[in-house]
């Protein structure tokens, strides 16, 4: 059932790769900037905690560079939200806005108030101003989309509470205040592949048919959960509204490193490239290292489209 392709170098990055001592490294943002594919990753050190260390690569597959110090860690010297990044920075999403010629990171801030939405900025992945919490605990999940729709930005999210994760929209004006909440993708329940929660994956990927975006959805089988990967189109001038949602998974753990690690039966995606009509998504295999996934973007536009409830 898997309409993307494992890259022959699975997993691309392990902790073997890294310049610091770490448990793991996993769940990265992605862009292309200079000729350059840039993967920002969650790193999980020592202490248990994880901050977010930029790699670079010519090809995106082989010879990363890992700087050696974070970009956003939780212990950064002058940290404006350093009582909400107490246990760390983890799982970010990187938008392009071109109307400001900056990179946009979204991530989780983890303290114990709970995990956050934070955002932060950057223009060349060197150095990065945080602007701070903008969506309360319990929250994460966030992507921003890459443009104004109708004059306001628009951000996907995932709040927690009585037990229900759906993906959630909002909308704000100027990229700090955030609000007009609305549901936009639901947990199915019952034993359905996506019936515990779901999430946002990559950032918002535009196409003619709409908003295509990847999306993570977890089954509890025994007690275990399991994450795959589905699809959703939104609406191009209305991202509130759901076009259509795949009935299948796409992409679901069956590779080794993809079912044992420090979790089981994990991949997990926070970010995927359009290159021609291909479409590259990086993923976290077990909550452990780095995989590369490759697919035909028409071909997942065909499945949502067709295979949709």
């Amino acid at each position: 059932m898997d309409l993307f392709r494992r890259h022959e170098n699975n997993p691309i990055l392990t902790v073997n790769d890294l310049p610091v001592h770490a448990i793991a490294v996993y769940n990265p943002g992605v862009a292309e900037m200079n000729g350059e594919v840039i993967l920002l990753l969650r790193v999980e050190l020592a202490d248990g905690r994880s901050s977010l260390y930029v790699a670079r690569s010519k090809d995106g597959v082989n010879n990363w560079e890992v700087s050696p110090t974070p970009l956003l860690a939780p212990d950064d010297p002058d940290n404006p939200i350093a009582e909400y990044e107490t246990i760390g920075c983890e799982d970010p999403r990187l938008t392009y806005i071109a109307e400001l010629d900056e990179w946009l990171i979204a991530y989780v801030a983890v303290s114990d108030a709970g995990p956050a939405v934070a955002l932060a900025r950057t223009k060349d992945f060197k150095s990065a101003e945080r602007i701070g919490i903008v969506l309360a605990p319990p929250n994460k999940d966030a992507a921003v989309f890459p443009r104004r729709i109708n004059g306001r930005w628009f951000m996907l999210h995932r709040p927690m509470s009585w037990g229900t994760e759906h993906i959630w929209l909002a909308e704000s004006p100027d990229l700090i205040h955030w609000g007009n909440p609305k549901i936009v993708l639901r947990e199915r329940g019952g034993t359905w592949w996506d019936g515990v929660r779901v999430g946002a994956g990559n950032v918002p990927i535009e196409t003619p048919e709409g908003w295509l975006i990847i999306y993570h959805g977890v089954k509890e089988v025994a007690g275990t959960p399991s994450y795959r990967l589905g699809l959703a189109l939104l609406d191009l001038d209305d991202p509130s509204k759901l076009i259509a949602r795949c009935r299948y998974p796409v992409f679901s753990p069956n590779a080794d490193y993809e079912r044992v690690g420090n979790g089981l039966n994990i991949v997990f995606t926070c970010g995927a490239l359009v290159r021609g009509n291909e479409v590259w998504m990086y993923y976290g295999a077990a909550d452990t290292c780095v995989g590369l996934a490759i697919a035909k973007l028409d071909e997942l536009l065909d499945a949502v489209k067709n295979d949709r409830l």
